[in-house]
């Protein structure tokens, strides 16, 4: 019978690593907004930022209150920063 060896290590650094590619492309994309609708009403940029999170994300949906909270950044100018968590 074979034996099979699991690195643990080698999957967490994997794992990190596709969460940290993701949310480097959340970011970009959701700075990419901020030309365009920076001074646009919050509610109005909301809906762009959530289609332009689930475009980026394979489908997710952003919950609120982090939703409102990017909206408003991208709506008065700011850059946002998404950050991944593993755990």
């Amino acid at each position: 019978m074979a034996k099979f060896k699991f690195n643990h290590g080698a999957v967490d650094r994997l794992l990190r690593q596709s969460v940290d590619n993701l949310a480097d492309k959340l970011t970009r994309a959701l700075n990419n907004l901020t030309p365009t609708y920076q001074g646009k009403p919050v509610d109005e940029v909301k809906v762009v930022v959530q289609r332009a999170w689930g475009e980026n994300s394979g489908g997710g949906a952003l919950p609120e209150p982090q939703l409102t909270e990017f909206a408003t950044a991208i709506a008065n100018g700011r850059h946002v920063q998404v950050n991944g968590v593993v755990g």
